[in-house]
C-alpha cells in the first residue's frame, strides 16, 4: 500500500508562545547577513491561500502527489483541468507589502539570499534577485520524457485551443495553483502532450511525494552556512524540505527568527516567533530601519 506524504502537523509539545514584539527581527536585519526562508503565508495577502491554519486549503483539498500524476492518466486530466483554471488566478496575483519589504531588505544589502517554498514567482515580481525556488515555479513546464522546459504561457495557449469554452466556476484556488473542481466540471478536458516528443508534461514544481533535487538542497544548505541568521516568513515548517534548514541554522548556533501567525514545527529552534500579519509586520520593520519600499508591484513574469 502506497502511503501519502504527511500534509498536516499538530503541535504535540510545549512550544514557546508567539509574541508581537518586532524588535528582535529589526535587530537581526539591521546587522545584515540574513537569509530569508518564505512560505505560503507570505502570499496570502496577494490572494493566494495557505495550505495550513484555520482557513488553510488542506481542510478541503489534498494536493496532487507525484505518484498519482505519473501513474494515472485520469489524475493528470483532473490536475491539468484544475491547474489550467487556477493559473489564471496566479497570473493576476500581485506582490504584497511583505514581498516588497523583502525586496527592499535585499536592495539595502541586508540579505545573503532568499529561499522560497512558494511557486508563485511573487518575490521576483517584487524585485528580489537570486531567489532560490525550493519547490520550483508554476510558470515553467517540463516534459517527463525528453526534459524540454517551456513557458507556462505557451501551454496555457495550447490548452485554451484544445478546450474551447472551458469556463467552469471553481469553489476555490489552492497554493499549488490547483482550482477546486468537481469531476463533472472537469468533464472530458483534453490534455496536450509535449510539442517536441509527445511525452507527458508536468509543471516544473515539486509535487507532494517528490524529492527536491539534491543539488538545489545543497545550494540552500550552503546559503545557510554563509548566513549570519535565518528569518522564516509565513511557513509552518511542517514538511522537512524547509524545516531541515531551520535545524541546520540552529545546529550552527545561528539565530532563527520566525514571523508566522500560527505555531510552527520549527518554533523550538527559534529565538522568537512573531505572531503578526506579515505585510504590516515587515512594513513596520522597514520603517524602523529607515528603508524606503521602492518600486511598483508587477505581475509574475512582467518586465
Amino acid at each position: 500500500m502506497r502511503m501519502r506524504p504527511t500534509l498536516s502537523w499538530t503541535p504535540t509539545e510545549d512550544l514557546p508562545p508567539g509574541t508581537t514584539d518586532l524588535e528582535p527581527v529589526t535587530e537581526v536585519l539591521s546587522a545584515g547577513g540574513v537569509l530569508i526562508l518564505s512560505g505560503a503565508g507570505l502570499s496570502t495577502e496577494s490572494g493566494i491561500p495557505d495550505y495550513r491554519g484555520e482557513d488553510g486549503s488542506l481542510n478541503r483539498h489534498t494536493p496532487m502527489t507525484y505518484q498519482d500524476f505519473t501513474a494515472d492518466p485520469r489524475a493528470r486530466r483532473r490536475y491539468w483541468a484544475r491547474s489550467h483554471l487556477g493559473w489564471r488566478t496566479f497570473g493576476r496575483a500581485r506582490p504584497n507589502a511583505g514581498h516588497r519589504a523583502v525586496a527592499a531588505f535585499g536592495r539595502h544589502g541586508l540579505l545573503t539570499g532568499v529561499i522560497t517554498q512558494n511557486v508563485d514567482g511573487l518575490h521576483q515580481a517584487a524585485g528580489s534577485d537570486g531567489v532560490v525556488e525550493l519547490h520550483g515555479s508554476l510558470d515553467r513546464v517540463v516534459c517527463l520524457s525528453c526534459g524540454t522546459s517551456s513557458p507556462r504561457r505557451d501551454l496555457a495557449r495550447r490548452l485554451e485551443e484544445a478546450n474551447p469554452g472551458f469556463e467552469p466556476v471553481a469553489a476555490g484556488i489552492n497554493p499549488d495553483g490547483d482550482a477546486d473542481l468537481t469531476d463533472a466540471q472537469v468533464g472530458d478536458f483534453r490534455v496536450v502532450p509535449c510539442s517536441v516528443c509527445d511525452g507527458i508534461l508536468k509543471p516544473d514544481v515539486v509535487f507532494f511525494g517528490e524529492a527536491v533535487p539534491p543539488r538545489r538542497v545543497e545550494h540552500c544548505r550552503e546559503l545557510v552556512r554563509e548566513a549570519a541568521s535565518l528569518l522564516v516568513l509565513g511557513s509552518s515548517l511542517t514538511v522537512m524540505s524547509g524545516l531541515r534548514f531551520v535545524r541546520q541554522a540552529a545546529q550552527e548556533a545561528k539565530p532563527v527568527l520566525i514571523v508566522n501567525r500560527d505555531p510552527t514545527r520549527g518554533d523550538r529552534h527559534a529565538r522568537t516567533r512573531v505572531a503578526l500579519p506579515l505585510g504590516s509586520a515587515l512594513t513596520t520593520v522597514t520603517e524602523r530601519l529607515g528603508i524606503p519600499v521602492d518600486g511598483r508591484p508587477t505581475a509574475p513574469g512582467e518586465s
